[in-house]
Order: structure tokens, then C-alpha cells, then sequence
């Protein structure tokens, strides 16, 4: 991730991260007690999904036939998707649990999330035990907990994944955002297919060496390449997000020629 000089707004709570911003020209980022930006807004457009990763974590909308009816997000952060969803999906619901109220405090006041509502609720609790009361009744679990150094153990862990994946309606995605870097990734993707029956994708950030990393309750009906490519054309223009580019990565890493297939 990038790293940019920042400013700390108060003391940490307990043992969570200390929260704090920077402002760039026109952007304004979120950092978790380090240097390294965890989100970042466009004051001119803060719908814009400004991270690379971020953009690259809206790859399940190339695996849907129906738009969802729920979302649940562990991790808030300056509230990135939030916006995002609220501008492209305004019919979708959203829960979003972060565990840490400063983080929830901050996003509130400088990053323009949406009001809370039916559509949209922020829960403060831990994710990892949040999820395990939901049963078969959210579309999408869109996963972004780090701890300002790496991505929080409890979250990479083949118990939360199971607990996710029971959360999933049929045609549920998982969703999650990984350093590739991390010597761990390796161990982490196997844990995912064993719990997800090998149904995971990866789908490289354009930068930092990110990768947003999906996992599917069902497999999708729409595997085969030449229909991917005319809905990622179709993404694209309706969220104008780089869905060709994306696809691209994904077919990178399967290159068998006529459809994706899950080794």
C-alpha cells in the first residue's frame, strides 16, 4: 500500500490501532498507527474508489446475475465500498461491523459515509464473531481487516472462513483483500479452498502487490471467457471500473481457453 506523512488525531483505545489521516492534494487517507494508508477519498468525487485494490475487490460483480439484496463488510475503514455501493448500488443493503469506534468515529466525520438507515448500518463489534450469526441470509462478505501492519489473524483463519461461508446465500461471494507479499499468502489460499471446495480466484490490485481474493458458495453459471469479456464490458460502463483489466489478471493466472476453470 502507499505511504504518505500523517497526523495522529487521538490516543488509541485499548490495544486497537491508533487512527490517524493525511491529505494530499485532493485526497484524503485513513492509517492505522503507521505510515501505511488502509483507505483513501477524493474530496471531489468521494464515491471514487481511489486504491487500486479496492477497485480490484468489485471483481464479484463479474460473477452475478442478480445484484444483491445484502452486503456485510468487516472491516470500515474510511469507508470506501460504503460509498461506492451507496452511489452504484443504492438498492443494496449494507452492515458494515468494525471493531474499533475511533476508526467508526473518524469515518463519520471525514469521509462522508452515508446516514445510517435501513439500507445502512455500522455495527461496532469484532467481525470474526459478528459473522457467526448470520445463516444463509447475505449476498456478498466483503473482508478488509488490517491492523496497520498485516492483515488481523482472526481473520485469515479456516474457522472464519467457514463462518462465512455459512453466512453466504446460495450464490453467495466472498470477498477479501490479501498482500501478496506475505509469506503466509500461500497459507491462506489453501485454507480458503479447502473450506470454499477450491472455488477461489485471485484477482491482482493493479499496485503494491495487493490482491483481492474471491471465494464462491456456488460456482457461477458464467465461466466461459467470450461471455466474462461482454460482461466485463458491461460492468464497466454501468460502474466504470476497469472490469476488462480485471478480467484480464484473472485469465493470467487460468489459461485454459475457453473458460475459467477452478484447479
Amino acid at each position: 500500500m502507499p505511504r504518505h506523512p500523517y497526523r495522529r488525531l487521538r490516543p488509541a483505545r485499548f490495544t486497537l490501532p491508533e487512527v490517524g489521516i493525511s491529505e494530499e492534494g485532493n485526497i484524503r487517507s485513513l492509517h492505522l498507527g503507521t505510515p501505511t494508508i488502509q483507505s483513501s477519498m477524493n474530496l471531489d468525487n468521494p464515491s471514487e474508489l481511489v486504491l487500486s485494490y479496492s477497485r480490484a475487490m468489485m471483481a464479484w460483480l463479474l460473477f452475478i446475475d442478480d445484484m444483491p439484496h445484502h452486503i456485510t463488510q468487516i472491516g470500515l475503514g474510511g469507508g470506501s465500498f460504503a460509498r461506492w455501493i451507496d452511489e452504484y448500488l443504492p438498492q443494496t443493503k449494507q452492515t458494515i461491523v468494525e471493531i474499533n469506534p475511533q476508526v467508526i468515529n473518524v469515518a463519520k466525520s471525514l469521509f462522508e459515509l452515508p446516514y445510517e438507515s435501513k439500507q445502512f448500518e455500522i455495527i461496532e463489534d469484532d467481525g470474526a464473531e459478528y459473522i457467526k450469526i448470520l445463516h444463509g441470509n447475505t449476498d456478498i462478505v466483503l473482508v478488509d481487516g488490517f491492523d496497520g501492519e498485516q492483515i488481523i489473524n482472526d481473520l485469515v483463519s479456516e474457522s472464519f472462513f467457514a463462518d462465512c461461508r455459512h453466512a453466504l446465500r446460495d450464490n453467495g461471494i466472498f470477498v477479501t483483500n490479501w498482500w501478496q507479499g506475505d509469506k503466509r499468502y500461500p497459507i491462506f489460499m489453501d485454507r480458503l479452498r479447502r473450506v470454499f471446495d477450491n472455488r477461489v480466484i485471485a484477482v491482482p490490485a493493479e499496485t503494491h502487490g495487493n490482491a483481492a481474493v474471491l471465494a464462491f458458495q456456488t460456482a457461477p453459471a458464467q465461466l466461459a471467457w467470450n461471455k466474462l469479456k461482454k460482461r466485463a464490458r458491461e460492468c464497466a460502463e454501468q460502474f466504470h471500473l476497469n472490469f476488462p483489466a480485471m478480467l484480464s489478471a484473472i485469465k493470467a493466472q487460468h489459461p485454459h481457453p475457453h473458460s475459467l476453470t477452478f484447479d
